[in-house]
Parts: C-alpha cells; structure tokens; sequence
C-alpha cells in the first residue's frame, strides 16, 4: 500500500485549488468561495487547503483580505505579449520606479481615506518588523508587507488587483546587484523614518500628506537606486 506523505498531499491540494479556480472561471479580483465551501468541494481537511493557499499566495496567484475573503490575484502566464512575464522582459528598473510613482501615491491616499482599524494593525505591525529586521531579506520582505498592506487599506480590490500586478513585474524585473555595506539596515536607514512618516499621515486620516509621503519614499528609493527623483 502507498502511503501518502504530508507533501504528496499538499501537491494534490495545490492541483485540485488550481483546476477549481480555471474551471470555475474566476477571474483577477473575483472572491473564491470560503474555506469552509472549498473544503467540501475539495474534499480535504481545512490544514491541507490551508497549505494549498498559503502556497498560491506566496506565488502572488491569490491574496487574502481579513474580513473580506480570498481574491484571485491579477497575473499573467508564462508566454504571450500581454502576460506580466513578457511585460518584465520589457520594463527598465527605472521604468519600473516611474511606474510605482505614479501609481502607489494615489493608492496611499486612498489608504488614509478608508484604512480600517484592523489594516492600521496591519500597517503599523509591518512597519515595526521592518525596523526590526536581523538581516537584508527580512527587512525587504517586510518593506514589501508594508507597502501591500498599505493597498489592503485602500479597501478597493481593484486597486488591490493593480498594486499586485505592479509588485509581480517589480518582482521579476532584473535588477542589477545592490551592494550592501552591512548586514542589516542601519538604525538611521532613511527608509525607517519614511515609513514613520507614511503610517503616521493614514492613522491621522491626511489623504494629501499619505500621498507625499508615500512619492517622497518612492522618490528617495529611486535616487539611491539611480540618483534620479
């Protein structure tokens, strides 16, 4: 008899959510049905769908609004003129940040407009794990928390949808190697007094100063980057 290990398991799991998702016709920003549905439809426990999702949101093909529910995310496949894979061969890192300029301000504003207190939560517990972060790819990956969380708060799916999209193409574009002077940020890193800046404008509710803040991180990113902005 074969014995199914907790991977093999997961992998199916991963399947069966992938080919209910195209079969069912969900589309970027549409709502799946709740877990406790999914589990019936799936036939698995809620720890097996759990893993399923937790994989597919890493992989940026879902993500999950507290309170609201889990969305399909707006991605691209792996070939054709209009996937965010072909979009990526495409953008410059430079394009890329006049991109982010443009487009993350505006969802900034519409965080300090509409934030819950429960995304604040989220929002300030992000900021904090960034300023505490031991090493490099901690602190990237909280910075990349806080800015999501940030789109979360604009409590529109649609602008969700696109801050996803944008991050997936940031994800993917080749960056040149950033050389690091040490293995971590340093306390006086002028990202930490940004992002101050930033969470303290949308917990006042100021929808013009969140969206300075929020060009003037992305602008002092970007002339550490390529001394432009």
């Amino acid at each position: 008899m074969q014995i199914r290990t907790e991977t093999t398991q997961t992998d199916d799991a991963l399947t069966a959510l992938t080919a209910f998702i195209a079969e069912g016709g969900y589309h970027p920003g549409d709502r799946l049905p709740p877990e406790r549905e999914l589990i019936g439809n799936l036939g698995m426990s809620r720890t097996t769908l759990r893993k399923a999702l937790d994989t597919l949101e890493r992989e940026g093909r879902i993500w999950r609004h507290v309170g609201k529910g889990t969305f399909v995310a707006a991605h691209g496949g792996a070939t054709g003129e209009g996937s965010l894979a072909a979009l990526a061969q495409q953008v410059t890192p430079v394009q890329l940040m006049r991109a982010r300029l443009a487009v993350e301000p505006a969802i900034t504003r519409e965080a300090a407009l509409h934030a819950s207190a429960e995304a604040l939560v989220r929002i300030k517990r992000a900021e904090q794990l960034a300023l505490e972060a031991e090493n490099w790819d901690d602190y990237e990956a909280q910075d990349d928390l806080l800015h999501r969380a940030i789109a979360e708060a604009s409590d529109n799916v649609l602008l969700v949808s696109l801050f996803d999209q944008l991050n997936q193409v940031r994800r993917a574009v080749a960056w040149n190697s950033v050389i690091r002077h040490s293995h971590r940020p340093p306390r006086d890193h002028t990202s930490f007094a940004e992002h101050e800046r930033l969470v303290a404008a949308i917990e006042a509710r100021n929808p013009a100063e969140a969206q300075n803040a929020m060009r003037a991180h992305l602008s002092s990113v970007s002339a550490r980057l390529f001394g432009e902005y």
